[in-house]
């Protein structure tokens, strides 16, 4: 081997290591890039998965707040409908009073007692009219006072009733299927 080859083919040495270093360099470059590429897409796709599951519990959340919305309405709706004939009965019942009043006279002759047989007729009709609404009469004498069926109005001292009980009622009570719309007017033993 002379000279000549020996520095070509050091030469060609130096070249081939040159060429494998630059292509060391670029293959860590590549490589730097595409983890690069890879680590910005998987923080983007780390992204949109966040975006998406908070869009999707705003999504539920909505959902459970229309779906109470309903359920509250319905609700509302068919307490409407439940107590719809509450305000005509409480106009009704003074009314229904002055009937009972009425019907408690005395009847002194034949024409007062036919007049009294018409107003209990019309009475019973008004009142089968205003049970079908659903309008029931509170009991009260012999029960125990309830503060929220009956409003004492007198109070006495009785020996041979307990304590607590109604002994007399003064104005009937009346409930619209399970709301009190009148408590009855009661004396109560003290």
């Amino acid at each position: 081997m002379n000279k000549e080859d020996i520095t070509q083919d050091q030469t060609q040495t130096d070249v081939n290591e040159e060429v494998t270093e630059t292509e060391e360099v670029v293959v860590e470059e590549v490589e730097s890039a595409t983890e690069e590429t890879l680590t910005e897409e998987q923080q983007r796709i780390s992204e949109l998965e966040t975006k998406l599951e908070e869009a999707s519990q705003k999504n539920l959340r909505l959902q459970a707040d229309y779906d109470n919305f309903r359920r509250r309405t319905r609700e509302e709706q068919a307490a409407s409908l439940k107590y719809k004939s509450q305000s005509l009965l409480e106009q009704l019942l003074p009314a229904l009073d002055n009937f009972e009043r009425a019907l408690k006279t005395e009847a002194t002759n034949d024409q007062t007692k036919t007049l009294i047989q018409g107003m209990e007729m019309v009475y019973r009709q008004l009142a089968d009219a205003l049970k079908q609404e659903g309008l029931t009469e509170i009991p009260s004498v012999g029960q125990m006072f309830d503060p929220n069926l009956h409003q004492a109005v007198m109070q006495v001292e009785d020996s041979e009733t307990e304590s607590n009980t109604v002994i007399e009622e003064l104005q009937k009570g009346y409930m619209l299927k399970d709301r009190v719309i009148r408590p009855a007017m009661v004396k109560v033993n003290a």
